[in-house]
């Protein structure tokens, strides 16, 4: 009996023996593939062979002891779609096709402004937004936008008893734009126009820097190299320069030529922004650095312009005044100055050469900072000053006086050469 229970003993572990090394002789034969992984935008369909758990999983340092899971057997985590930066709640998940997105469309359609209609028998839905009507039949792969038939990488389909459709076709087909955060698994769609461009790098922030300008405390701390032949050296740190390089709560540099969308103006020196890559933060709305105007904004800028200005009531006026320093002023100088450190608008050093800049406007459309230049000291142009509004004049021409205000009086406009908007 010994002897027989031995031998069956020893069958069977050749038996196993035998099966292992099959096995593994298979698995290293050339061109065998190894298990799939998932797809890396994966939705809702879980691949063969990959391990779901019953609950949330507990990660960290506290996490219990738990078997490591192979990498192929890892379930990616699910997508998340955020509109306009809101997060999109589908009445499903996504499904990813070869890596189409698709998603139930009523909510996707109409989150973007489209209006929505279904043919329940055709299986055909319309949408139409803007003049942009899309029609697309379910099953298929092409659609019709405005009469162009377009094609499909992967063709929508009626899952658990929604209906769903291409994400990225249907939001670029209505005018939005797509973009896809590996790192984060998440999807963003943007339907707003970015309108503004950037004319000068400027760092976008996570708050209006406190900053350093005299002008203005909430204006932005920036390093500053003067740009003119004739001043050289180096600004205060509260005048315009090259580049908004200062404060600590910088997100990015946004480049020149790069777009942003305005979402409202905060005080006479700072905007909220959103960038084509959904990220908010707040950037200089001085003129130097976009094209973004408005009414309320300029109104917001001249006051401070003004004020600036007032704030040198008095100081002496010397002909030829350096710009570099404040103790002093000319005419030119005083104007370069309070332009600069306000409205980072850098303007040439003399009064000739200043009424060359911006656009000429008659006397019928002034407006508070706006520039007059006049005739002096047997000059086609020998002076310039500010417009304060309410019919008076900011500038500087008498040691006697120095810095003033006075009324723009017929003296003045029978001397007025020319007046010009540099913002």
């Amino acid at each position: 009996m010994t002897i027989r229970k031995h031998a069956i003993l020893s069958a069977l572990t050749m038996s196993l023996l035998f099966s292992a090394s099959a096995q593994a002789e298979e698995a290293a034969k050339p061109g065998t593939k190894p298990a799939e992984a998932a797809s890396p935008m994966a939705g809702t369909g879980q691949a063969a062979g990959t391990v779901q758990s019953d609950g949330p999983v507990q990660t960290g340092p506290d996490a219990p002891d738990a078997p490591a899971v192979p990498p192929a057997l890892t379930v990616p985590a699910p997508v998340s779609i955020y509109l306009d930066g809101s997060l999109l709640k589908t009445e499903a998940e996504p499904v990813n096709v070869n890596g189409t997105l698709l998603v139930p469309m009523r909510r996707l359609f109409e989150g973007q402004g489209a209006k929505l209609s279904w043919n329940n028998t055709d299986k055909m839905v319309t949408a139409t937004k803007d003049g942009i009507t899309l029609t697309y039949r379910i099953g298929d792969l092409t659609a019709t936008v405005n009469d162009r038939t377009v094609p499909l990488n992967a063709p929508g389909q009626i899952s658990g008893g929604y209906t769903l459709v291409p994400l990225r076709f249907v939001s670029e087909a209505l005018g939005s734009t797509v973009a896809w955060d590996q790192a984060a698994r998440t999807v963003h769609v943007s339907t707003i126009t970015f309108e503004t461009s950037i004319r000068w790098g400027v760092n976008l922030r996570s708050s209006p820097d406190s900053g350093s300008s005299p002008a203005d405390k909430a204006t932005p701390s920036l390093t500053l190299v003067s740009r003119s032949a004739n001043t050289g050296g180096q600004l205060p740190a509260s005048a315009a320069g090259t580049q908004d390089t200062g404060g600590s709560n910088i997100l990015e540099l946004l480049p020149t030529g790069s777009k942003v969308h305005v979402i409202r103006e905060v005080g006479a020196f700072w905007l909220e922004v959103r960038t084509p890559d959904n990220q908010t933060g707040y950037i200089s709305a001085k003129p130097k650095y976009t094209d973004y105007a408005s009414p309320s904004l300029i109104d917001k800028q001249a006051d401070e312009l003004i004020a600036y200005g007032e704030t040198f009531l008095g100081t002496p006026y010397v002909f030829g005044a350096s710009p570099d320093q404040t103790a002093s002023f000319d005419c030119s100088s005083f104007v370069k100055r309070v332009f600069q450190d306000t409205l980072a608008v850098d303007l040439p050093r003399v009064s000739y050469d200043q009424a060359k800049e911006g656009t000429e406007i008659g006397l019928d459309e002034l407006r508070k900072g706006d520039l007059l230049f006049f005739g002096a000291r047997d000059l086609n142009i020998g002076h310039v000053a500010i417009y304060a509004g309410d019919k008076k004049l900011l500038h500087t021409y008498s040691e006697k006086y120095g810095v003033r205000t006075e009324a723009f009086s017929d003296y003045w406009k029978k001397r007025l050469v020319t007046a010009r908007r540099v913002f």
